[in-house]
This record gives C-alpha cells, sequence and structure tokens, in this order.
C-alpha cells in the first residue's frame, strides 16, 4: 500500500492553501460571519469558479472533477486550518453524495450541475439535535428518537391528493440546520407512514417555498453557523420521486408512500462525513499549533523567548504528536471510505470514521487550549484569534461527539469488548416487550378467573 500523495492531490492542496491564506485571514474571518449569509460569498464564488471546490467530488457528467474522499479531505483540511466559514460542509459533505446516490435522473441532471459550479448551496436538515445519531457516528444503528420519534415530533409528510393538487406536504420544525438559514435547497428528514407504520424519508425543499421559516441562530462557533427550519404546509418532493407521483397500492400502501426507509441511507453516509470532519479538525488543529508556536517564538519572559522554555516546548510537543496521529487516522478513514465496501455500517470505513473524528477532535481541543493559555494575558481575551479555534473545538464537540461517544460506537461497531451496546439494548428492549406480553397474560388469567368462580356473599 502506497501512502504517499499523488502530484495531482499535493496540487490540490497546495492550491487551496495558497487561496486561503491570502483571503481567509482572522480579521476576514471575523467579518464575513456577520454577513446575512454568514460567509465572504466572492471567496466561496473563488473557490467554486476557479478551484471547482464545490464539484471535486462530484461524477463528471454532472460538472463535477470526478475525485474520492481522499481528494476532498485535503481541501477540508486547508479549510479547516483557517477556519473557513462557507457552505462547504453542508453542501458538499452532507446534502451533494445524498443527491448522487438517492436522487432520481431528473433530480440529478437538475441540481447536480448547480451544486457543482456553487451557484446553489444546501443542508441537510435532521430533526432535533442529533446530526451525528442520524450519521450513524454516536449510535450503533438508526433508531426512532433521532428524528422526533414516530408519534408526534420532527418533521412529519403527508400526502396530499386534493386542494391544490397531489404532492407531499411537511410540517414540523429542524432546530439546528448547519447553513439551514441561506442555503437555496434542503433535504429535510420527515416521518411517513403514521405511527405503527412510520418510516423515515427524505425530501427535497426549495428555500423559498411557501411555508418555510428560516431563523439564523446564535451559536458559540460563528463559523459554522446554524438555524431553525419551521415547516408550516411545506411543499416538498421526495429524494427519488418526482413532481407528478402516483400512488403506489401495492403490499397495501397509500398514496405517495414508498416503503424504503432513508434512516439507513442516512448511517451509510456516516464514515464518508467523519473522515471529512476529522480531515477539517486536523487542519483547525494544525493551524492552532503553527500560530502558537510563532507566538512563543517572539514573546519574551524574563529576557528570552518563552518558546526556550522546556516546560513549554514538552507541552507542545505533546500537541504536535496529538495531530500528526489525528492526520494519519483522518487520511485512513479517507481511503477507506473509498474502499472496496464503504457502505457497510458495520465494517472498517465506519469504524475508521468515528475513531478518526473522535481523536481529531481531542487534538483540536488540546491545540486550542493550549494556544488560549501560551498566548499569556492577551490569549485569554474573547477577541482573540486563538479564541477563533478554542469555539470551533467546543463547537464540533456539541455537533458531532462527545468524543468518547463517537469511540465507543466505534468499538461497538469492531465488536471490541464482545457484543457491542447496541446488541445488549436490542436485547433489553426485546426483554422489555417480553415482560410486557407476561404480564398481559397474567391479567388475563386473573380476569378469566374471576369471570368463571363465584366468590361468597355475593348473589348468583
Amino acid at each position: 500500500m502506497d501512502t504517499a500523495f499523488t502530484e495531482e492531490q499535493n496540487e490540490i492542496r497546495r492550491t487551496v492553501r495558497d487561496l486561503l491564506a491570502r483571503r481567509c485571514r482572522p480579521d476576514e474571518v471575523k467579518a464575513a460571519v456577520r454577513t446575512p449569509e454568514g460567509y465572504d460569498t466572492a471567496l466561496w464564488n473563488a473557490l467554486a469558479r476557479q478551484l471547482g471546490l464545490p464539484g471535486l467530488a462530484l461524477p463528471e457528467r454532472y460538472g463535477g472533477t470526478g475525485c474520492g474522499t481522499v481528494e476532498l479531505a485535503l481541501a477540508f483540511e486547508e479549510a479547516g486550518r483557517t477556519l473557513l466559514p462557507s457552505p462547504l460542509l453542508p453542501t458538499v459533505a452532507l446534502a451533494a453524495p445524498l443527491l448522487v446516490r438517492l436522487g432520481s435522473a431528473d433530480q440529478r441532471a437538475r441540481l447536480l450541475p448547480r451544486l457543482a459550479s456553487g451557484e446553489l448551496t444546501a443542508a441537510l436538515a435532521v430533526p432535533g439535535s442529533a446530526l451525528s445519531s442520524a450519521l450513524g457516528l454516536t449510535a450503533p444503528g438508526p433508531g426512532p428518537g433521532w428524528a422526533g420519534g414516530g408519534r408526534a415530533g420532527g418533521v412529519q409528510a403527508a400526502y396530499r391528493t386534493a386542494g391544490g393538487g397531489a404532492g407531499w406536504r411537511l410540517y414540523g420544525e429542524v432546530d439546528q440546520v448547519l447553513g439551514g438559514h441561506s442555503a437555496g435547497l434542503l433535504l429535510v428528514a420527515a416521518h411517513t407512514g403514521g405511527f405503527t407504520r412510520s418510516r423515515t424519508l427524505l425530501f427535497l425543499v426549495d428555500g423559498a417555498a411557501d411555508g418555510l421559516v428560516r431563523t439564523r441562530r446564535t451559536a458559540l462557533d460563528e463559523t459554522r453557523p446554524v438555524a431553525r427550519a419551521q415547516l408550516r404546509d411545506v411543499k416538498a418532493i421526495r429524494l427519488g420521486g418526482n413532481d407528478g407521483e402516483r400512488a403506489d397500492t401495492r403490499d397495501g400502501e397509500r398514496a405517495g408512500e414508498p416503503g424504503g426507509d432513508m434512516a439507513h441511507e442516512l448511517a451509510s453516509a456516516g464514515p464518508r462525513v467523519a473522515a471529512l470532519l476529522a480531515a477539517e479538525a486536523v487542519g483547525a488543529a494544525d493551524g492552532a499549533l503553527a500560530r502558537t508556536v510563532e507566538y512563543v517564538k517572539v514573546r519574551e519572559q524574563f529576557g528570552r523567548p518563552i518558546g526556550s522554555f522546556q516546560a513549554v516546548r514538552h507541552r507542545l510537543a505533546d500537541v504536535y504528536v496529538q495531530v500528526q496521529a489525528a492526520r494519519s487516522a483522518a487520511y485512513y478513514a479517507a481511503w477507506a471510505a473509498d474502499g472496496p465496501k464503504p457502505l457497510d455500517q458495520d465494517g472498517e470505513a465506519a469504524t475508521a470514521g468515528g475513531t478518526a473524528l473522535g481523536q481529531a477532535l481531542e487534538a483540536l481541543g488540546s491545540a486550542a487550549a493550549e494556544a488560549v493559555q501560551l498566548h499569556g494575558g492577551v490569549g485569554f481575551t474573547w477577541e482573540h484569534e486563538a479564541h477563533l479555534y478554542f469555539k470551533r473545538a467546543a463547537g464540533d464537540e456539541l455537533l458531532f461527539g462527545p468524543v468518547h461517544r463517537l469511540r465507543a460506537c466505534a468499538a461497538d461497531r469492531a465488536a471490541l469488548f464482545g457484543p457491542g451496546e447496541g446488541a445488549r439494548g436490542e436485547e433489553r428492549e426485546a426483554e422489555h416487550g417480553r415482560g410486557h406480553e407476561r404480564r398481559d397474560e397474567r391479567r388475563d388469567e386473573r380476569e378469566g378467573e374471576v369471570g368463571a368462580v363465584r366468590w361468597p356473599g355475593r348473589a348468583a
């Protein structure tokens, strides 16, 4: 196995790094996050038109470059190094791969070229605040709770056959949608089929649709904006369906309710997303470390640079080792995501992705903490650039972690400690159900005995 990067891959890294070094400095990052879009639209257009970054991993027939996860991970690493605020993560890592894999031919032909050119941005709306659970990063598999439950909550979908034309309508609210306030297209996970036959489907919603209300929320990490999306009788198109979807009544299904459950498809996308997030976190950790090293070379105490003190060197050396180990894990996870079985939820890619993301988030947390402390008094001021990295570390831990759950889920998939927590949870749930059945049986027996026996003192 050759672990060296090709000349093309190194060129991708160098080109993205050079552009971001010129146009994404800390002051420019702070200015960009305060715009209505939450990012520098001119820089996004440059990344799209000059470098083709949004279409880097999209098929060539849709205007993309046709590269793999490794090339995309290198771009994400450089974006993380400067804490680039952009629609890159929600559009390229979350929404576009689902559209490529699950979209109909018409949907792919109509939307993917616009995504590849950067003209259209997209976001994935998963009800609740459990994106990591939906992607299978902190849970062994999709359960009923991550999308808001089956009986109520989350987003509900109903197929309407009258009153304004046949079609899907969505109702509900999504609290945390990455990049959702400015995305031109939303991929919304919603329940349909009622409680007894509940299934999760993905729907395409136009960002300008009637009844869609989006509000940008205050976030700890301003470089990763989130929004609340409220759907009030919003028209939607099923991902993989079409505008004129007809009733499908086979197997007793009602009009417009297909049989597939997209919850497993979302979980299958998790390993690739984890690899890209890990690469981005490694880039951020390396950026924080590099800035700290430069500072300790010029900051003097007792007549000498503080970087010359052995205690400071040891602390930075520990962070360096963590970052290098996390980088190796992220590269391996990206390679595994393009392996022979990238969609196996219990395979090598799923285990490598969760492990790499946990290690990268831990390295980023350590690098950000040392950056704040070793910058001294100025580093503790909220306005200092060290806090951009600190906020990114804390924000990613909240959105995609925590680290111990990422590692526990990866260990569970690899069966490192015998039957996983997911298997034990299923066993407990099954035993709980059997307990209910036994109680019902005993109650029925008692009721039968009462009806058959004449108690003393009672009239016949």
